[in-house]
């Protein structure tokens, strides 16, 4: 799978969501999208990482205590 896949389903996504919205105006749209994102990017990595914080904060990129809040934002730790 490409980054170009990905980019389309996220495109096609938000043409079915703004299309279904039917002319209402959406509103915090990036922080929408931030958490829908976020939270099965942090689950999938974290499965394949064995639960490894410090090798899923590698493979993305941030440090593991940034990684650490954002699992406790999504409830995904205690």
């Amino acid at each position: 799978m490409s980054k170009k896949f990905i980019e389309e389903c996220v495109r096609t996504s938000l043409e079915t969501y703004l299309r279904d919205l039917r002319g209402t105006e959406p509103g915090g749209m990036y922080d929408m999208m931030v958490r829908v994102v976020e939270r099965p990017l942090l689950e999938v990595v974290m499965r394949h990482a064995d639960d490894n914080q410090s090798k899923a904060a590698q493979w993305l990129g941030m440090n593991r205590n940034t990684l650490r809040k954002k699992l406790l934002e999504h409830k995904l730790i205690k």
